[in-house]
Order: C-alpha cells, then structure tokens, then sequence
C-alpha cells in the first residue's frame, strides 16, 4: 500500500511579509548594515594579517571572530534582501538546510569564541607578566580550532536530526531565514530528540559559557579594583571594555531569543533577535573594536590610502 504522504521539498520564509508597506525601507536598510558588516570585517582581517604588530593573541581572536561575522551575516542577508523584492519567498529543502548549518555553525562559534577571548582578556590583566606564556601560540591555535571544530560537530548533529524529519503539511517557515524552532514546528515526524538537543545546546552555549565568561570578568574587576593609579585602571579597563560591549549586546539577542523551550517560541521575538545577532552584531563588532582601540585605527590607516595624511 502507498502511504499518501508528501515530502516538502521547499519552504516558503515568511520574511517580513506581514509589513508589506516597510519592504523597501527595510531592503535599504539590510543592503546598508550587509555592507558595513561585510566591509568592517573584510579591513579588520586585511589589517591583523598584513600588520606584525597586530600578531598578538588578542588580534588573532578578532580575526577569527571577523571570519564568523562574515559567514553568519552572508549566510542570511543574501536571501533575505532576495525576498524582499520576490512576490514568493521559497527556498529549497538544501537550502534551506545549509543555511542552517551555517548559521548555527557561526553563531555558535561566535558565543564560544567570546568566552575564549574573556579568557584571554584575564590573562593579560591578571597576570601579565606571564602572559605570553600563559597565551602561547599553541594555546591560541588549540583553542580557536577547538572552538570551529567542536561546533562545527554540534551544528552537524542539529542539522542531521533535521534532515531525518518528515514536513509534510504546512511549509511557511515564520522567520526569515532557516532556524530550527520554526522548522521543528512545521514537521510531522516525532521531535523529542530534536529538543533534548536543544535543550543541552541551551545548556552549554548560553548557561555555561555565560557563567564562564562572568567568572572571567569577576577576576578582572576585581584586579582592576586593587591598581592604586586611576590612570592604571582606566588603562586596565579600557583594554577589555570593547569585549565587554560585545559580550553584553551578544548574550543579550540570545537569551531574549533562544533559552525558552521550543513550544513556548515567539517569531516576532525571534525575528528581533535574528535581527540584532546575524545583522546588528557583525556590523557593530568591527566598529566597536576599531573605534575605541588605537591599534588597529594605526594598521588601518596603513592600508587605507585615503586616511594617509
């Protein structure tokens, strides 16, 4: 006997679709904050890679973090910008997948990668007479590969427990790109596991890692506190303060997003927090690390020919 069940072999992203009127305000917009983002964080790589004074753990963090910046953005504004100006928003299943691969991929990549520059922001206030050792190129290198690998395997996990799903009824997706939430919503087929990995992914990327990186600014206010200089503090301070700013405005989209269970999801909260993590952040982050850090505004003007007095 044939089982009289259809396959969905494409979705429909529900965009911005139920504000007809703000399409084109919010396609200038997107197109605006997609260039900053991508250009941002093309100058903040160009500038660590062809400065040596640059060379430094903390750079090479940034740079890691620019490179999951431009991934998380590109794998969302593209097609975002796409329905704004097409009368149907369809993606395919493949695509659909990829895109969250990709994203969770980043976005993952991008909460673990904050925690490991906390770390590396404790050292250099905490102990910095040991700090080139403590921070060794090797250090560095193990803990930026650990951070793409293991969630590179995490987001392998999501994305196959997904594909193994039936869609077979409604296929708008209520967001505006591919996450798993409204995906686990749309099938058909028992999704039990799906959230039990949810849950542990909740557990360990928003509460651990949160938790590691107060531990890690718990240390350095408390060192800050005991320099008896006011210049030594500011000078302190102003060293993880850039940091601070981008771990507060990251954690803040993600639990107002995501640390709530499946059956409790909200698109219109979920759409604003979309917004802020994979559009708001990676066009900010650059500005916020280049703005406020003499450094790298040097190795820009080496490599910008108009900033050259």
């Amino acid at each position: 006997t044939m089982i009289n069940e259809t396959q969905t072999f494409q979705f429909i992203l529900q965009g911005f679709s139920e504000h007809p009127e703000l399409r084109i305000l919010l396609f200038i917009c997107f197109f605006f904050l997609y260039m900053v983002a991508l250009a941002g964080n093309v100058l903040i790589i160009t500038a660590i890679v062809f400065n040596s004074s640059l060379h430094s753990p903390m750079y090479f963090f940034l740079f890691n973090l620019a490179t999951m910046d431009i991934i998380c953005t590109s794998s969302i504004l593209p097609k975002v910008l796409e329905g704004l100006v097409s009368e149907e928003n369809a993606i395919s299943f493949g695509g659909c997948m990829a895109q969250l691969y990709f994203l969770t991929w980043s976005a993952s990549s991008e909460l673990l990668l904050l925690t490991v520059m906390g770390y590396d922001r404790y050292v250099a206030i905490c102990h910095p007479l040991h700090y080139n050792t403590m921070m060794s190129k090797t250090l560095c290198s193990v803990l930026a590969s650990g951070v793409w690998g293991l969630c590179a395997f995490n987001t392998a996990i999501h994305t196959g427990l997904m594909i193994r799903l039936d869609f077979c009824g409604p296929n708008v997706v209520t967001h505006f790109f591919c996450e798993v939430p409204p995906l686990l919503l749309l099938s058909c087929s028992p999704t039990y596991v799906n959230t039990i990995m949810i849950v542990l992914a909740d557990a360990f990327y928003g509460i651990l890692n949160f938790a590691m990186t107060l531990v890690s600014y718990s240390l350095i206010i408390s060192s800050i506190l005991k320099i008896r200089t006011t210049e030594g503090k500011k000078k302190a301070f102003s060293t993880c303060s850039s940091h601070l700013i981008v771990v507060s405005m990251y954690y803040t989209a993600v639990f107002y997003a995501y640390i709530s269970p499946v059956s409790s999801y909200s698109p219109e909260k979920s759409k604003l927090a979309g917004v802020l993590y994979t559009m708001l952040s990676p066009t900010l982050n650059p500005l916020i690390y280049t703005l406020r850090n003499k450094e790298v505004k040097q190795a820009l003007r080496k490599i910008l020919p108009f900033t050259k007095k």
